[in-house]
């Protein structure tokens, strides 16, 4: 079974994503962690990020390595873990550059569904899962929430992690996210083609619960049981 989790930064997903994964015990796809371990390898290079040719270089020249468990998504370049150095406010914001280039997403959209193929049942989330990866996927959700409460969990998992950052300087960075992303969930959201949660006012717990409880019925209607 795949499942795909899409919608904007900061809307819970991830952390959903995970929870639910591990709660159906399949692997969980963290997308976003392949397009910043992109950006990572441009900076760590000191790479031209405005250079399209060469950031699409550095893409292809470098060996993503992805552990897809039920709890977690690993990924390596080169053989170097950078699973947490990806996280920061500087990877973020290269980020946004990085993912809006054809190239790169061509690229990357390739390896997702190389990784579907290989694993045949997962929680897959990001952008454009249940859009452009897995259009066939058998469960998809958009989570979605305000921009307010967006930065306020992403200000509070950094600061957690110990970075320097500002509630402000966090909403500023979701805000320009938000531009270069162009909904690229956007088809999910008519005519039923995918299940949209509100998460504002929501716990992650409950959260998981109700994407569980529709996973669980798309189950019993593809098994019969």
């Amino acid at each position: 079974m795949i499942v795909t989790i899409d919608g904007p930064a900061g809307s819970g997903k991830s952390t959903a994503a995970r929870k639910l994964a591990a709660r159906l015990q399949i692997p969980y796809l963290d997308t976003g962690a392949m397009y910043r371990a992109i950006a990572y390898e441009v900076l760590r290079r000191g790479a031209d990020l405005g250079d399209e040719a060469t950031v699409v270089a550095v893409a292809k020249g470098a060996r993503l390595d992805i552990d897809c468990g039920p709890t977690h998504t690993r990924i390596k370049v080169d053989g170097n873990d950078v699973s947490e150095a990806i996280r920061s406010m500087e990877v973020s914001s290269a980020t946004s550059r990085v993912a809006k280039l054809p190239a790169i997403r061509q690229l990357l959209v390739e390896k997702q569904r190389k990784i579907g193929d290989d694993l045949k049942s997962l929680v897959s989330e990001g952008r454009d899962q249940g859009s452009v990866v897995f259009p066939r996927a058998d469960v998809k959700f958009v989570l979605e929430a305000s921009l307010s409460r967006r930065a306020q969990r992403r200000f509070e998992e950094m600061t957690g992690d110990g970075e320097a950052v500002t509630l402000e300087c966090v909403k500023e960075n979701l805000s320009a996210r938000d531009a270069v992303d162009a909904r690229q969930w956007e088809p999910l959201l008519g005519d039923r083609a995918a299940i949209i949660l509100d998460t504002s006012g929501l716990t992650i717990h409950e959260v998981v619960d109700r994407l569980f409880e529709h996973v669980r019925k798309a189950k019993m209607l593809l098994t019969g049981r």
